[in-house]
């Protein structure tokens, strides 16, 4: 089968497509026949050798998939079938024509999405479920922060945060990606590049501050995210692209609000932990996908490359012009 590889660490050049063993699935598992898989910052940095991947995962780029049921492997308990259409959690493995999953991982694809569109689901949804309910303990009427907010995972928390009976407040780099943000939800989007977004933000909230903050930022964003901390915020940690070093009194403007920093990751987390956060996510938000009405759910994505782009693709993602997710169509 085609798979998308790299020999050494480095930029998107040194990517290419590589003929490799077709995997088999072991007990439990299911054989997927993949479509499409969506990309995430986990691969860029997989790519630059800055985020290996979990003990015992494929090292082949790729978090997320939708496609086909090719093979049951033996001891599978569920419902699937060959044919089945499903996307899939994943450690990796998701940019190639077959990957194994474990059955707990797999979900059907809502009625009416498309595989591409199904590709764009798992992983930056199960994200965004997580931070707010299993993590953030997201509550109704409590005003939400939620930085990269034209991010997959940001365009993903902003509509949960709106169905929750919450409030999203997102920021952005232009205008343009905020009136996207406002369609899908969001009472106010915040110009970072424009204003202080820790000042509209406690203007926004009458001066109470932000209940919850969603943050894959960290380092350039610290003193920021305290200052809008609503008392007993609590301010989630999920990573850390504008750095990881901090300058200053974090600790005592932190205690000052009784504020909680809680961090998170999902790739790394067990089995049985991810088969946990599946079985709710499907049970609780998937039908939301199929509705019609204000408690719709929609995955949004920006771009389509076929997989022999691939290194157009992280190019795209890394000049951060992206609005939601960039897929990846697989050869069949």
């Amino acid at each position: 089968m085609l798979a998308v590889y790299f020999d050494q660490p480095g930029g998107p050049e040194n990517l290419y497509l590589k003929e490799v063993p077709k995997p088999s699935p072991g007990e439990g598992e299911v054989l997927l026949k993949v479509a499409a898989s969506a990309l995430n910052r986990a691969d860029i940095l997989q790519r630059q050798g800055q985020y290996a991947p979990p003990p015992g995962a494929s090292s082949i780029l790729g978090v997320e998939a939708s496609g086909l049921v090719e093979e049951l492997g033996p001891g599978c308990q569920g419902h699937w079938k060959i044919g089945d259409p499903a996307m899939a959690l994943l450690p990796g493995g998701g940019q190639a024509q077959y990957v194994t999953v474990p059955e707990g991982l797999l979900m059907p694809v809502p009625a009416g999405l498309t595989l591409p569109q199904a590709a764009a689901i798992p992983e930056a949804w199960l994200t965004a479920f997580q931070l707010l309910h299993l993590i953030g303990k997201v509550q109704s009427g409590e005003s939400v922060l939620i930085h990269a907010g034209l991010s997959g995972v940001g365009t993903a928390a902003t509509q949960l945060v709106r169905i929750a009976g919450a409030i999203p407040l997102v920021t952005g780099g232009s205008q343009d990606k905020l009136q996207i943000a406002e369609k899908l939800g969001a009472a106010a989007g915040i110009n970072y590049k424009e204003e202080d977004f820790s000042k509209a933000a406690m203007k926004f909230t009458k001066g109470a501050g932000i209940n919850l903050i969603l943050d894959c930022i960290g380092g350039s964003n610290w003193e920021k995210n305290v200052n809008c901390l609503a008392v007993d915020g609590r301010w989630v940690l999920y990573g850390l692209m504008g750095g990881a070093d901090i300058n200053g009194p974090l600790f005592s403007k932190l205690l000052f609000k009784r504020g909680s920093l809680i961090s998170s990751l999902l790739r790394s987390r067990d089995k049985k932990y991810k088969q946990m956060l599946v079985k709710a996510f499907t049970g609780q938000i998937l039908p939301h996908f199929s509705m019609e009405g204000p408690q719709r759910l929609s995955p949004v994505l920006d771009k389509v490359f076929p997989l022999a782009e691939i290194q157009e693709a992280h190019k795209y993602m890394e000049s951060n012009q992206h609005v939601g997710k960039i897929v990846l169509e697989i050869p069949q």
